[in-house]
């Protein structure tokens, strides 16, 4: 079950990753919050410049998680194959 706490959708972003870390455009001055699901199970780090492997944390498939994140950092996603993640910044 997916809860939105509130926050407002704002900008989303589709990341296709194919067996390596692909990251997302940084996030906006205003951004505290980020929603991510995946066509497929996948792994992901958060940072200024983050580089995801099979060792970072996992995501199964469809599963919907909000982050906490600051302003200006990006999320790296990574999956052994080709898979799609959606990214959507969240604000008040």
């Amino acid at each position: 079950m997916a809860y939105n706490y509130a926050l407002r959708p704002g900008t989303s972003q589709k990341i296709n990753t194919n067996n390596s870390s692909t990251a997302s455009a940084a996030f906006g001055d205003q951004t505290y919050y980020i929603r991510i699901v995946g066509s497929a199970n996948f792994h992901f780090v958060l940072g200024a410049a983050p580089t995801a492997s099979a060792t970072s944390a996992l995501l199964p498939a469809g599963e919907v998680e909000i982050l906490k994140v600051s302003p200006g950092e990006k999320i790296a996603v990574f999956h052994g194959s080709s898979t799609d993640v959606y990214v959507t910044e969240m604000g008040a």
